[in-house]
């Protein structure tokens, strides 16, 4: 066990992970670039706010951020059903379906006649991106050793700010020049495409490059495999902990866009492509840093994960609340660029430590619940909450939940540090042993 264990550590030395490189390296980009359209046929809509509350469908601020909440919903529902299909059948069919049916639903947005017939769309968009979102990182885990995932998941989840602002530019230029509808349909007939392309990955052993391998039947019992997951403590801390943020970056990625027009008084094209350049930025430097330092720290502490993410997540804090309430274009656009990239600089470490502390057999289902968990108590709740807030006062007001939440996940992940073991073996795996 100890020879096996050290060679799982080394990751490429084990023949078994030299006869998946080739075909891991392939996996990571395809799942990488479907992520990048998932984010950007999410985040179109958030773009055309502005647009559609001056179109024939009338929406109100209130409407607007429902269109969000609702895909998020549905979004959240129907993950834990993907996730226990993730745990026990093919995971590249699973996602092919999925990445063929947000991308359906989003050209159909382009086609609605009212209010309620493209709140209906964007809510089937959650079913599709749910199969994606709860398998993608479990199919990844396989491929890839332990020591490796903080980079991996690093590698994958920068689709996240790639993608959303891909969304920001892309619809703010398609709606700039040929209206809302034709953003919608642009975004969406992509990823029929891509779809296509899932269907040639291959569905490695669940677990073959673990140190611990789980009871295979217990996927075939999801409410047992549930019920065990509530019970891991290390992994509902860090998902409570992704809430808060989830409710924070939700929010801001949706409303930023029209905070810029209506609270800044920004050019609408302007808007759009200077808020996308910062995300894309911050993203790609944040999120890599993020990835390789979790891992590098990894070595030494289990905990490191979550302490970088508490650490960067409280230090984002005021850089927010200034970026959010100053007026000066020089401190909104400086602080925004800190409070962004210390924000992203969570999204490897903490969806590295939720593959690793759960059984190898439960992932799919640990990102299913955790998806379900953040997005109903995090960025289901935000759009519509700022939304609300706006209706009744002011968009600059409502804004302010933003760095509220950020203090809160960043709290919040000290304790799930405080409650993991120091050494390097996973709490999951510790429990599974036992």
């Amino acid at each position: 066990m100890a020879e096996r264990t050290h060679n799982m550590g080394m990751g490429s030395r084990d023949p078994r992970v030299r006869g998946l490189l080739g075909s891991a390296g392939v996996a990571l980009a395809v799942l990488t670039f479907i992520n990048l359209f998932n984010y950007l046929d999410r985040y179109v809509v958030s773009t055309l706010v502005e647009s559609l509350r001056r179109s024939a469908l009338h929406l109100t601020d209130t409407q607007a951020g429902s269109l969000m909440s609702g895909f998020l919903i549905v979004f959240a529902v129907v993950g834990p059903i993907f996730g226990f299909l993730g745990d026990s059948r093919s995971r590249p069919r699973l996602i092919a379906f999925g990445v063929a049916c947000w991308s359906v639903a989003t050209a159909l947005s382009g086609l609605a006649w009212n209010f309620t017939s493209l709140f209906l769309a964007r809510a089937a968009v959650g079913v599709g991106e749910a199969a994606y979102v709860t398998i993608g990182p479990s199919l990844l885990s396989d491929y890839f050793p332990r020591g490796e995932r903080g980079r991996v998941m690093a590698i994958f989840f920068c689709a996240i700010p790639v993608g959303s602002a891909l969304g920001y530019v892309v619809g703010g230029l398609m709606d700039v020049h040929f209206g809302w509808r034709t953003a919608f349909v642009v975004a969406g007939v992509p990823g029929l495409l891509l779809a296509l392309l899932c269907l040639g990955l291959r569905d490695p052993p669940r677990g073959s490059l673990d140190e611990e391998t789980a009871d295979p039947r217990i996927a075939s019992r999801p409410a047992a495999n549930y019920l065990e997951l509530l019970k891991n403590r290390p992994y509902t801390i860090t998902i409570a902990g992704y809430a808060a943020y989830t409710f924070a970056l939700g929010g801001l990625a949706y409303w930023m866009p029209a905070f810029l027009e209506r609270i800044r008084h920004v050019p609408e094209k302007s808007a759009t492509l200077s808020f996308g350049i910062i995300v894309v930025i911050t993203g790609f430097v944040g999120t890599f840093a993020g990835g390789w330092l979790g891992d590098f720290c990894a070595r030494y502490t289990q905990r490191a994960y979550l302490w970088i993410s508490a650490a960067a997540t409280l230090a984002a804090v005021p850089f927010a609340w200034l970026a959010l309430t100053v007026a000066a274009p020089r401190t909104y656009l400086v602080c925004m660029v800190a409070a962004q990239l210390l924000m992203f600089l969570s999204t490897g470490p903490i969806n590295a430590t939720i593959v690793n502390i759960v059984r190898p057999t439960q992932r799919a289902s640990a990102n299913a619940l955790g998806v379900f968990s953040i997005h109903l108590l995090g960025d289901v709740p935000s759009p519509l909450l700022i939304g609300l807030i706006s209706t009744h006062s002011s968009l600059q007001q409502g804004v302010k939940l933003v760095p509220l939440a950020i203090l809160v996940s960043g709290v919040i992940w000290i304790f799930g540090a405080l409650a993991q073991p120091a050494g390097l073996a996973a709490p999951g795996m510790q429990g599974a042993a036992a």
